[in-house]
């Protein structure tokens, strides 16, 4: 039988390595990229009728997503901070109608958003990327 406690502390231990290690620029990668895992297992619970996987994995991006809300820097950040706020609150009201309504449409809307969002994050010289 497999210890799945065991694993789950195996994998908290990395993340929470790979967290400590890494600089700002990669921990909103990390979200992001937390963000697109959860939408597709989100999408795939949809699909096969799962409905509580399915709240739970939308609830867990609504938190990831408030996390990345909350590392704005509104001050510094100017319009493009002030521009994200308001995109992460529409994503959040999208996901809420997307598991009202097991909508996978709704889902692939926002793939599609964070998508774009990585895209541009990704794209940052490592030289403008901070320590």
């Amino acid at each position: 039988m497999y210890n799945y406690s065991a694993l789950n502390q195996y994998q908290s231990v990395g993340i929470q390595s790979k967290v400590s290690a890494s600089s700002p620029h990669s921990l909103v990668a990390m979200l992001l990229d937390g963000v697109l895992e959860k939408l597709a297992k989100a999408t795939g619970f949809i699909e096969r009728g799962a409905t509580a996987e399915q709240g739970q994995a939308i609830s867990s991006t609504i938190r990831i997503i408030d996390s990345l809300r909350a590392s704005l820097d509104m001050a510094k950040g100017g319009e493009i901070a002030s521009g994200l706020a308001s995109l992460y609150d529409y994503m959040e009201r999208r996901l809420v109608e997307a598991n009202i309504n097991s909508d996978a449409k709704i889902i692939e809307e926002v793939v599609s958003l964070i998508g774009q969002i990585k895209s541009g994050w990704d794209a940052i010289p490592d030289n403008l990327r901070g320590a």
